[in-house]
């Protein structure tokens, strides 16, 4: 019995002696200069969570952190904003044959939107509905010059006929690929059912050749991305197609939106779906893009982890390394190594993003919008590191009480009155 005593006290010497080797037991408070480097000391969660889960212990260190600047687009028309012409979802920027490029989709209909029981062949569900995939080039990024459809809607019942839309661009092997969704039907009728479809070409410009398969089918029956395949997002890395995407799934009013990878060797398939998908528990339009050996992502809007940006570095296992503010919805970033296989991805520092909900319940619609940033190695913007960003009380008055909030506080006042 003395001896297991002895032992006992023993082993406990010894894993007091071994944790005392790993992190240093001081009297000393925190140091006054922040380390740069974690510092060998016994640290609370939080400075524990503050050294290994960001790029910096500081956001003005963090090279994944940044605030976003906008930037009206010049050259784009949009009908005195009656919801008759739409531009949302813009593509990755690229840049060819001396210009910018951004692909789009653009709705131009008799009417805005009018909800899924009132549409027809010509009036909208909603406002991707019947849309085509169009692009732009500029020769700044400010400035852009429309050059109409890239790839129209096929005649049905070809993958795509109601509608074309979200495109993101990838080039492989002096090819273009543009991925899309393809609407099968009316949106809001069921769950948006629209498999990724993909057209290529031999230059920017086209012509555009549908391939007329489905690149990345639905989930079967009772699985998250049965309905919904949304935003293809193709990047390169590891020597494949990495092509990341959307779906909605869950029962409503309560749906949740998390994100999927597939991977294919050839940019026509066939993907393998990554098969601990979902990769990603949070955003809408998620945005990526290669960061040093890694991927990073914009994650905005949806889920527990809405503005963040996040970071992977096989492009699969995401951590939050940032939490920001007025992220781009739907971004497409000019990257110049998009596809170039990087081991060092340099980042992003501008792109195009959309604005939704222009206008009233009648004229909805959404625009193209420039942004810029600082999420990149070659790059140091003190402002846009900056987090004590104040905004006017303008703006926070947008973001004010609806109807129904206005009507409960009025009911509780009264309440209260009642109770004296």
């Amino acid at each position: 019995m003395k001896n297991l005593t002895l032992a006992a006290a023993c082993g406990a010497l010894l894993a007091l002696t071994s944790c005392s080797t790993t992190k240093t037991k001081t009297a000393d408070g925190f140091p006054f200069i922040l380390p740069t480097e974690k510092p060998n000391r016994v640290l609370s969660k939080a400075l524990e969570r503050n050294y290994d889960n960001y790029m910096g212990p500081t956001p003005e260190s963090n090279e994944l952190y940044s605030q976003f600047r906008y930037t009206e687009l010049k050259g784009l028309d949009y009908s005195n904003h009656d919801g008759t012409i739409t531009r949302r979802d813009p593509s990755k920027v690229i840049f060819a044959n001396g210009k910018y490029y951004v692909w789009y989709t653009h709705r131009q209909t008799p009417t805005p939107p009018q909800g899924a029981d009132k549409s027809t062949d010509v009036i909208p569900s909603a406002d991707w509905d019947l849309s085509d995939i169009w692009y732009a080039t500029s020769e700044d990024g400010f400035t852009w010059k429309e050059q109409g459809v890239a790839v129209p809607r096929p005649p049905k019942p070809e993958v795509g006929w109601r509608s074309v839309a979200t495109s993101d661009i990838l080039v492989y092997k002096g090819k273009y690929y543009l991925y899309y969704q393809g609407f099968m039907q009316t949106s809001g009728k069921r769950g948006d059912d629209c498999p990724v479809a993909v057209s290529y070409a031999d230059s920017p410009d086209g012509p555009w050749t549908p391939y007329n398969k489905i690149v990345i089918p639905n989930g079967k029956e009772g699985e998250w991305d049965q309905f919904s395949i949304h935003d293809p997002y193709p990047l390169v890395h590891n020597g494949k197609v990495y092509l990341y995407y959307k779906s909605d799934f869950n029962q409503k009013p309560n749906l949740v939106r998390m994100q999927g990878l597939a991977i294919a060797d050839n940019p026509l398939g066939p993907f393998t779906k990554n098969p601990t998908n979902p990769v990603m528990n949070s955003g809408h339009e998620t945005t990526m893009f290669p960061f040093k050996e890694g991927i990073a992502a914009l994650v905005i809007r949806d889920g527990n982890e809405h503005f963040t940006v996040q970071y992977a570095k096989d492009g699969i296992n995401f951590d939050i390394a940032a939490i920001t503010t007025l992220m781009p919805d739907a971004a497409g970033p000019y990257i110049p190594d998009a596809f170039t296989d990087t081991k060092d991805g340099r980042g992003i520092t501008w792109g195009i993003s959309h604005v939704t909900n222009i206008g009233n319940r009648e004229t909805n619609h959404a625009l193209l919008v420039r942004f810029d940033c600082d999420l990149s190695q070659d790059l140091h913007d003190p402002e846009m590191k900056r987090t004590n960003i104040n905004y006017k009380p303008e703006f926070l008055y947008t973001h004010g009480l609806n109807g129904n909030q206005k009507k409960r506080i009025a009911e509780e006042n009264q309440k209260v009155k009642n109770s004296k």
